[in-house]
């Protein structure tokens, strides 16, 4: 049997859009930093759990969206934003804050981040590792 060159394969990873296939188009960033970050999940169960508890804080509804890994990290690249993946199993929580305006909606300004609280990842990585000890 021949070798296969698993650096040639890409990844299915699964994001959230809001306005799924339409003009108005947008993808869900978190900040960290100063940075927008992209999450990749590698479960869409997962990225459908992080979903729900983005609409429980009143977020509109996101849709789940399988893509290849390389196609958000390309994206990411050209529009300066960061990726991270999220291995299955692995809690990703929503921030406590959410902006006040987003800027995939057709005719609103740039958000005002001044107000946006984000923990950094040391106190996502506490709070998760203490609700995975609750599993």
């Amino acid at each position: 049997m021949g070798r296969v060159d698993l650096s040639a394969a890409t990844m299915r990873v699964f994001v959230l859009l809001f306005n799924a296939r339409t003009d108005n188009e947008g993808i869900h960033t978190v900040k960290i930093g100063d940075r927008n970050t992209i999450l990749m999940f590698e479960s869409e169960d997962d990225a459908t759990r992080f979903a729900l508890m983005l609409e429980a804080q009143d977020f509109p509804t996101p849709t789940v969206e399988g893509l290849e890994q390389d196609e958000i990290e390309e994206f990411c690249r050209d529009a300066d934003y960061d990726c991270q993946l999220v291995e299955e199993g692995m809690l990703a929580l929503p921030p406590d804050t959410n902006l006040a305006e987003t800027d995939w909606e057709a005719d609103a300004p740039q958000p005002d981040t001044s107000d946006l609280s984000q923990p950094d990842t040391s106190d996502l990585d506490r709070i998760r590792r203490q609700l995975e000890g609750l599993l």
